[in-house]
């Protein structure tokens, strides 16, 4: 499962946790404005009411004829939002605004507030309870100010959220600034790079994390230095007293009479010479799997290339086919004996286990991309990844240690390269191919 960036999850929990707040704040004081908006209406129409009975009393009580109802003409058309009834106290209309409908009233008047479906009424009386007035509002009226007013708590969130996004992930950043730091550090370091990652101000709770690791990576950094010495103390002490039990074998096969006792010398020294190269293997196993892989400045492939080559052609009948790149240089950031270790195992395994009639193809790309190809049968897909592990051969009898590839897997990983295995090789119907695509580099100044 992949994982998802802390800074990512703080900056949208935060802006979301303060969004969630403003909008619960907002609803809050929408509720509040709504409440103080209606107890205004109320009042409004309180005040009108009281305004309007007296001068409809008036009005009535000057009539010649007091129970014929009147419309009040307006001044110039418009809507009303107010609507009044004045009545008598059997429900007959004295009086009514121009535009009122008397089917929304009660058909009773009565005093105080009450509300229909679509409407709040308010009702007063005169004249010792024979006067009546009803004055109507639609509640329609009161939601749209409610909504307007809504809206205009809402439209500030909606251009606050975007900054305050911002904002946040702003702040998250420069908070974490230090993780981010060491996150890099961690990511830059080398297949090979043990040493303490030291970045100054982690937060808190990040800290002991950090500690944790360097102290990990110190033990697991002398681990490792102990098997390395011990292999390669342990490869070059051998070398001496194999060396010179080598030759005492060889005077003693020579001195030898034709007979079993020859032929016993002969296996010994065959089985000396297979313990003096498995000694070679595995000090070069430790340098490659110790430091010094990367050198202070890139170095040119070409030259190295052509040299490992000509050693090679020199004890091998010239069998390998060498073809370098159009440009003069091709730097790269390797150490020239790592390089040549590198090389040398690739083509040693091209030789042993390539047909033998058949050349090894050595090209070098302008890329940096170095391919080994040798004829014979094809490799099973299955066994194809297995043959860069330690002690892993081919299926065929030639003798050899399982080390070469294994040593060039671990050269390639300590300088940051790639190493793919393919057969049959490409453009061709069987044999092998190594192909590495090293990191090329600017040449040095």
């Amino acid at each position: 499962m992949k994982s998802s960036s802390l800074q990512k999850r703080l900056g949208l929990g935060l802006t979301l946790g303060m969004t969630l707040l403003w909008l619960g704040a907002t609803v809050g004081a929408w509720l509040v404005v709504q409440h103080e908006l209606n107890e205004a209406f109320d009042s409004a129409l309180e005040e009108t009411a009281q305004r309007i009975l007296p001068l409809a009393a008036l009005e009535i009580s000057n009539r010649e004829e007091p129970r014929d109802a009147q419309h009040i003409a307006t001044l110039k058309m418009h809507k009303e939002y107010l609507t009044y009834l004045v009545r008598d106290a059997n429900g007959e209309i004295l009086m009514q605004s121009h535009d009122a409908n008397p089917k929304i009233f009660n058909k009773r008047p009565s005093e105080g507030f009450s509300t229909t479906k679509k409407y709040r009424l308010y009702g007063a009386s005169a004249m010792r309870g024979t006067l009546f007035i009803e004055i109507a509002e639609p509640l329609g009226h009161r939601r749209e100010a409610a909504r307007e007013a809504l809206f205009a708590l809402l439209l500030p969130l909606l251009a606050l959220i975007p900054i305050s996004l911002l904002g946040t992930w702003v702040f998250v950043r420069i908070s974490l600034r230090s993780v981010l730091a060491y996150r890099r550090a961690v990511e830059a370091r080398g297949v090979g790079d043990l040493s303490a990652i030291n970045v100054a101000q982690l937060p808190a709770e990040i800290d002991p994390l950090a500690d944790a690791v360097n102290h990990l990576l110190e033990r697991l950094r002398k681990a490792l230095e102990a098997e390395r010495s011990f292999t390669a103390n342990s490869a070059h002490e051998l070398r001496t007293p194999l060396a010179a039990t080598l030759a005492q074998i060889q005077r003693l096969r020579q001195e030898a009479p034709e007979g079993p006792l020859r032929v016993r010398a002969a296996k010994i020294e065959n089985s000396l010479r297979d313990l003096a190269r498995l000694s070679e293997k595995l000090m070069q196993l430790a340098k490659a799997e110790g430091g010094g892989l990367l050198p202070e400045a890139p170095q040119d492939l070409i030259p190295l290339l052509a040299h490992v080559v000509d050693e090679w052609n020199h004890s091998s009948g010239h069998r390998i086919e060498l073809q370098l790149p159009t440009q003069a240089s091709v730097y790269s950031a390797i150490d020239p004996d790592a390089f040549g270790i590198l090389l040398r195992n690739v083509i040693e395994n091209a030789l042993k286990y390539g047909a033998a009639d058949q050349p090894i193809n050595v090209s070098l790309t302008n890329q940096a991309l170095l391919r080994v190809t040798n004829g014979g049968p094809t490799v099973p897909e299955s066994a194809l990844q297995q043959l860069t592990d330690r002690f892993v051969r081919g299926n065929n009898q030639a003798s050899g240690s399982g080390l070469g590839l294994a040593i060039a897997k671990t050269i390639v990983q300590g300088v940051g390269a790639s190493m793919t295995l393919t057969s049959p090789a490409k453009g061709r119907a069987d044999g092998f191919e190594v192909s590495i695509q090293f990191c090329s580099a600017e040449a040095p100044r």
